[in-house]
Order: C-alpha cells, then sequence, then structure tokens
C-alpha cells in the first residue's frame, strides 16, 4: 500500500498548517492571529485553508490539541511527576497567545454546544489523571504522606493551574511556577498529619 497518496499528503500538509498555526497563535494571541496570515505563510488562500480546518474554530482546537500533545512529549513523558507539569507551566509563560487561546475557549466551552465542549471534557479528565499521578507518585517518594486523596489533591492543583493561567494574561508579573510549588509543598505538609 502507497503511504504516500493524497491521504497522506493531506496529513502532511495540515499538519504543516497547524505548525505555522501554533506559531501565529503563540506570536500574537488567537485575537490577533489572522487566518490570512497564517494561509500567507504556508502559501495556501484563505479560501485553501479552510478546506483543511471547515471554521476558525475547528482550526483552533487542532491547535490546542497539537500544543497538548507537543507538551505531553516534551515535558510530561520524560517526567510524568510534578515536575512535568511545572515544565508545562514554564513553557506556556513562553506562548502567551496560546494560553490566551486556551483561556478563551476553555470559558466558552463551558456552555454545552460550544464545538470545543467535548475536547474540553475529554482534556479535564488526561489533566486531572496526571495531576493525580503526580500526586500518587510523590506518595510513593514519601514526599507526600497518606493522609491525602490523590484525586482531590489533583483537582486543587489543576483549579490553581487554570485560575494562575488566567491571572498570569492580566498581570505577567504573577509567578505561576512558584504559586504552584507553594500549593504542592502546602499539600505535601498536610498530607504529613493525621486526619482525627
Amino acid at each position: 500500500m502507497n503511504n504516500r497518496g493524497p491521504y497522506a499528503k493531506g496529513r502532511e500538509r495540515r499538519e504543516e498548517i497547524l505548525s505555522v498555526a501554533l506559531e501565529v497563535v503563540a506570536e500574537r494571541g488567537c485575537r490577533n492571529a489572522s487566518n490570512r496570515e497564517i494561509a500567507r505563510r504556508v502559501g495556501l488562500s484563505q479560501a485553501g485553508l479552510m478546506h483543511y480546518f471547515g471554521s476558525r474554530e475547528e482550526l483552533y482546537m487542532a491547535v490546542l490539541q497539537a500544543r497538548d500533545l507537543r507538551d505531553e512529549a516534551r515535558y510530561w513523558n520524560p517526567t510524568p511527576d510534578f515536575r512535568g507539569i511545572l515544565g508545562i507551566i514554564e513553557n506556556n509563560t513562553r506562548v502567551p497567545g496560546l494560553v490566551q487561546l486556551y483561556v478563551e475557549f476553555s470559558a466558552e466551552a463551558s456552555i454545552g454546544k460550544h464545538p470545543a465542549h467535548g475536547y474540553f471534557v475529554e482534556r479535564a479528565a488526561a489533566v486531572h489523571e496526571h495531576f493525580a499521578l503526580s500526586v500518587r507518585a510523590a506518595q510513593d517518594s514519601g514526599e507526600f504522606g497518606p493522609h491525602i486523596d490523590a484525586d482531590e489533591a489533583a483537582d486543587l492543583v489543576m483549579a490553581a493551574a487554570d485560575g494562575l493561567q488566567q491571572q498570569w494574561l492580566i498581570d505577567p508579573s504573577v509567578d505561576m511556577i512558584s504559586r504552584l510549588r507553594h500549593l504542592w509543598t502546602a499539600l505535601a505538609a498536610d498530607s504529613h498529619l493525621a486526619k482525627s
């Protein structure tokens, strides 16, 4: 079977568009990134761009999915614990446009009929599992004690990470890494205390 047929070429072109869209959104933010600029950088017309992505929402959902896959491969897979999570957050400070896109789409996706709703439901479950695995890894290493529920701790750290990203967009002096480390340290200390 020939893997170089029209489907393979279409997939390659779509990946090229996603790569360029990631760059443009990271540089300019989702509000200032234009389909015209993305199309220009890949040598397509705007209509040609929309051949690969039916709408701006579809393109931006694909950008977020590509960002998640890239970040997981770069930061989480090599270090599947809290350090990997901090690596992703630290990288986010270098791509404010992608953080802006994430925050805006996640808010819009809270409305059930938004096209990104399903993606964010699935993403939340996957991210929650990463955070819970981080807590369990910390328990296995002795950093965390036995008196903590990994799922509850994951919810707290996940909520803090999302909230800090929104604060950071408004005020870039907010040190997301430091605040998340403080929360992690507080959870670790609490996890060693016997509950009455």
